[in-house]
């Protein structure tokens, strides 16, 4: 059988639900669409915590295309762990702009960690691109990335099908 369906959320687990909520609003450009807090039920038994008691929000790309779920658990005690690209199952959300540069000079004061600066992408498919890294306040990867005038990224960022 195979999965015939579509993505609908990214979900992810931070530290401090309010600090990551404003991170994602005020410098990714997302929205806020809900917040609660969820103890037992459900919930619990989809994550495999049978006491489970955590914040959570939703929130819309800028685009309003897709949904990034953010998890604060309070029960069970929350693990860190080291977060880098290379790592297996480590993941990115990347972020389609118009003007990276700009945005680069709009944010880079705010205390954010980026593993790059702009760096203009010089071959394969994104090749005329321009594309960065930087961290979420949990240290989660982010992408922003520029696509290159006629690339399908492009069409997208300009609501073309």
């Amino acid at each position: 059988m195979v999965i015939r369906g579509a993505v609908q959320h990214t979900g992810l687990t931070v530290s401090n639900l309010e600090r990551s909520v404003d991170f994602y609003v005020r410098i990714l450009g997302c929205k806020l669409i809900m917040s609660q807090e969820k103890t037992g039920g459900y919930l619990a038994a989809i994550v495999g915590y049978p006491n489970a008691s955590l914040k959570m929000a939703h929130l819309s790309d800028p685009a309003g295309h897709h949904v990034i779920e953010l998890f604060e658990y309070m029960v069970p005690e929350m693990v860190k762990t080291e977060l880098e690209p290379r790592r297996i199952g480590n993941a990115h959300l990347c972020f389609l702009v118009s003007d990276l540069n700009a945005i680069y000079n709009a944010i880079k004061n705010e205390g954010i960690t980026f593993i790059s600066g702009p760096v203009d992408v010089d071959t394969g498919v994104n090749a005329g691109g321009v594309g960065l890294y930087l961290r979420d306040p949990d240290g989660i990867t982010m992408e922003l990335f520029q696509p290159a005038p006629g690339t399908n990224a492009y069409k997208l960022l300009q609501g073309e099908k």
